[in-house]
């Protein structure tokens, strides 16, 4: 099963979530959309069981930053 993927992506100067065909957002930080992509990817793991956090490095490159499953790769505090 392919896991269910939410790319963290600045656009206009802001930081949004793309999930699927959507945008959601914006936040007011990388981290803190981050944080919300990661709970809203576990629910969809837990339902789907794959899911995946991926944030934009640099234009279209990505990182993945947390899968269903594993240790979150969080920022440091």
């Amino acid at each position: 099963m392919r896991p269910a993927k939410y790319f963290i992506v600045q656009s206009g100067g802001e930081w949004k979530i793309r999930f699927r065909d959507e945008m959601f957002g914006p936040y007011r930080s990388r981290d803190e959309a981050l944080l919300f992509a990661i709970d809203a990817a576990k629910g969809i793991g837990q339902r789907e069981s794959a899911a995946q956090v991926l944030v934009e490095d640099v234009e279209n490159h990505f990182l993945t930053k947390w899968t269903y499953g594993e240790p979150a790769h969080l920022p440091a505090a």
